[in-house]
């Protein structure tokens, strides 16, 4: 398996922001008001992944404290899974940010779900980061792989 990079989640993002941007376009008008705290979900699961990449790091560098290999494919899986719907949450989250940033001077309900977005594309770039961060911690010292220099990377 291969880390993940940046190539692997823009497209996801992009094509969410563009669709959310487009919805909102056609339906702003019957949406209820986005609760200002809608992502902040996104946020506690970032925590708790890197919280988890902070002890698995930590047994995985310790000689005496062994780590079951299913335990780490279950990690890398799960920070694969994290970043993939952290971009194409933070796709959504722009996508709200492009079409009621411009709409506020029109609609104060568009002021308001600013701050939901705003609030929101955080907590969806903090649980990428995060799982970044736990698939990075995975990663077993002195990797032969990590040594090696591959063009296709």
């Amino acid at each position: 398996m291969k880390p993940t990079k940046a190539r692997d989640l823009v497209p996801a993002g992009l094509v969410t922001a563009v669709v959310v941007y487009l919805a909102l376009r056609l339906l702003y008008g019957v949406l209820p008001p986005l609760p200002r705290l809608a992502g902040i979900t996104l946020l506690v699961l970032a925590v708790v992944e890197a919280l988890f990449g902070f002890a698995l790091r930590g047994r995985i560098r310790a000689e005496d404290k062994a780590v079951q290999p299913l335990t780490a494919a279950r990690a890398v899986a799960l920070a694969k899974a994290s970043s993939l719907l952290g971009s194409i949450m933070l796709g959504a989250w722009l996508g709200v940010l492009g079409y009621v940033a411009p709409e506020s001077a029109n609609f104060d309900a568009a002021k308001h779900d600013i701050a939901s977005a705003v609030v929101g594309a955080a907590c969806a770039a903090a649980l990428i980061a995060a799982a970044v961060w736990l698939e990075f911690c995975c990663r077993t010292p002195g990797n032969p792989d990590d040594q090696r220099q591959d063009p296709n990377r």
